[in-house]
């Protein structure tokens, strides 16, 4: 049995700040000042500009993938400064940092934070923090330490967890011809991920008579896979995240409908399934 000292906690970042400049790599720097040869991976820089609503998806997608103890830093901060919070948040075994925006929300709304406390303390700060610059100097210095073993309540003034901000995410709407959902996301490869969730989707597309109708296009096509979809033609499927989702072999569904996020999506021909 090999042994050694404890592996180091993953930390998992997370911003809008896309990568030609050097936001991303400067936070990395006060991290690793503070807890040298930590792991962390690059879960996404390329949250559309302040797009919060689009952060907070991503976050809900992927977070349960982390390992425990992980430290989860995300920053789409459009109200940086602003009197919005600044915390730390501990989640089901795992540790969020940012802004308290809702880009945490969706998190939240399926599990509950157990603790949380605002960043304020600073000692676990960068000196004299700039009010445009808290990716650096309060939120990575909190995510740092943190790696480092600190206790979450060393890191400022406690929260009552349920004060954070939550966003619950849509569901679907009964509806005279069926039941009424919209888009949720739009992803890098134009697939149209709707609010027809896990407890949803997958009775949905049992249905052999569903149609949907988006865009002003009915769609009747299903597939198990991206490559089993059929050519040129729109399909639904069953998203990795649960979620129904419209696509287009080797294309955007996006593009091809001429649609994009909360476009309504009409579930036709099928029983109403249970919400």
């Amino acid at each position: 049995m090999v042994t050694g000292k404890a592996r180091a906690p993953l930390v998992a970042l997370l911003t809008d700040f896309g990568t030609a400049d050097g936001y991303v790599g400067v936070m990395k720097a006060v991290i690793l000042g503070i807890t040298p040869d930590l792991p962390l991976v690059d879960l996404t820089h390329a949250i559309p500009p302040q797009d919060v609503r689009a952060g907070a998806w991503v976050l809900h997608t992927v977070w349960q993938d982390l390992p425990p103890d992980s430290i989860c830093l995300g920053v789409v901060d459009p109200g940086v400064g602003t009197e919005r919070r600044a915390v730390a948040a501990a989640v089901s075994g795992r540790y969020f940092v940012g802004p308290d925006n809702g880009l945490l929300g969706y998190v939240l709304a399926a599990t509950p934070a157990t603790a949380a406390v605002l960043l304020d303390n600073p000692r676990f700060a960068r000196p004299n923090p700039s009010a445009p610059f808290h990716r650096r100097d309060l939120f990575a210095p909190a995510a740092g330490h943190l790696a480092a073993g600190l206790d979450l309540t060393h890191l400022g003034t406690p929260l009552a967890p349920e004060t954070l901000i939550t966003r619950a995410l849509p569901q679907p709407e009964p509806h005279a011809d069926g039941w009424l959902g919209h888009v949720l996301h739009v992803d890098h490869f134009g697939t149209l991920i709707t609010d027809f969730g896990p407890s949803v989707a997958p009775a949905l597309l049992r249905q052999p008579q569903l149609r949907l109708r988006v865009g002003g296009t009915e769609i009747h096509a299903q597939a198990a896979t991206f490559a089993a979809g059929p050519p040129d033609t729109p399909f639904a499927l069953l998203d990795s995240s649960g979620h129904l989702a419209i696509a287009i072999r080797n294309g955007s569904a996006a593009a091809w409908l001429h649609v994009g996020r909360d476009a309504e999506v009409l579930a036709v021909g099928a029983q109403r399934p249970p919400v």
